[in-house]
């Protein structure tokens, strides 16, 4: 097991043992436990520290509410969003900081202050120097003190203006407008791959095609926070994270939380469906997964089974890429 540390409020443990699973037991347990039920999720009855099916339905649930892969299983990924879950907006005073601070609060203040027409990015949870200016021209524009800080005073002004707002974020217009005007085609594209295995032989295999057609490619592996952090460096204008499996599930994933979407990324999990041999069987999904999230680009997580991660299949799947890229650019 790893052991993660919790955030800095919690009083039950200062770090828990990840993964959770159907059988482990301890003090990792009964904390994941205690914040499922005060997030109203009820667990196992008796032992309190026993991970138990009535526990795994519960981490389901979460999961699929929150946009994540409903495992049963609390990992990383999903034990970051219960602790971002603890805090409803309003309850704690939200500044730019190190680390930056994460949270539903944050997501809440995002989506209020974009729907206002104040620019504070993406609606992805995470207090940024975007959300920072956001709030401080909030601030300014509600008559209000002007220290950057969501405090009382900007909550009560934010609520004041509730039910004047409009349908979408400022971030969420900037996307598609720039998408839709600025006449990329994919010989300006940069973009990144994400492979989860050292040496896949898909990705460099679609690297290696985009090459000669675009202004920039790379490969990076590891880990979503990881791939995220080197498209970010990379400055990439898509970041395509490849995931081959056993199942007969094709799925092209798009950052998507209440109130906000990814529009290119949509676009493209769209597109890249169609795209790929198997047609019928994909899906494109809106997702909060941490590679969709952390990505500053659109990006697009697939996740390809039905048999297509075998050999002889590598070539045409990384043709269909490429095919749904250069539609993309043409039509976004």
């Amino acid at each position: 097991m790893t052991p993660v540390p919790t955030n800095e409020t919690s009083t039950s443990a200062d770090r828990v043992e990840l993964p959770l699973s159907v059988g482990t037991s301890g003090p990792s347990v009964g904390e994941l436990r205690r914040r499922l039920a005060l997030l109203e999720y009820p667990t196992d009855p008796d032992p309190r520290d026993h991970f138990g099916a009535a526990t795994a339905g519960a981490v389901s649930r979460f999961q699929a509410v929150h946009g994540l892969d409903p495992t049963g299983v609390c990992d990383a990924a999903t034990w970051t969003i219960v602790l971002e879950s603890e805090h409803a907006l309003g309850e704690r005073l939200l500044c730019l900081r190190s680390p930056m601070l994460r949270g539903e609060d944050v997501a809440d203040l995002q989506l209020r202050l974009g729907t206002l027409g104040f620019d504070s990015g993406r609606v992805d949870g995470i207090f940024g120097p975007s959300t920072q200016a956001a709030v401080g021209e909030f601030q300014r524009n509600a008559g209000i003190v002007f220290d950057q800080v969501c405090g009382p005073d900007t909550v009560a002004a934010l609520r004041r203006l509730e039910g004047r707002a409009g349908s979408s974020t400022v971030a969420s217009v900037r996307e598609r407008v720039r998408l839709q005007t600025e006449g990329r085609g994919v010989e300006r594209l940069r973009v990144s791959i994400g492979a989860t295995e050292p040496g896949d032989l898909a990705a460099s295999t679609l690297a290696a095609m985009l090459a000669p057609l675009c202004a920039a490619v790379q490969v990076t592996e590891g880990a979503d926070s990881d791939q995220a952090a080197a498209a970010n460096r990379f400055e990439a204008d898509v970041h395509l994270a490849l995931e081959f499996t056993s199942t007969d599930d094709i799925e092209a994933r798009y950052f998507s939380v209440p109130g906000f979407e990814s529009y290119g990324g949509r676009s493209l999990a769209e597109v890249i469906v169609m795209e790929l041999p198997a047609t019928g069987l994909g899906v494109a999904r809106g997702m909060r997964l941490p590679i969709l999230r952390e990505t500053r680009a659109p990006a697009v997580a697939l996740r390809i089974g039905h048999g297509l991660g075998a050999p002889k299949h590598r070539d045409l799947v990384a043709a269909a890429l490429v095919r749904a890229l250069t539609r993309w650019t043409a039509s976004a």
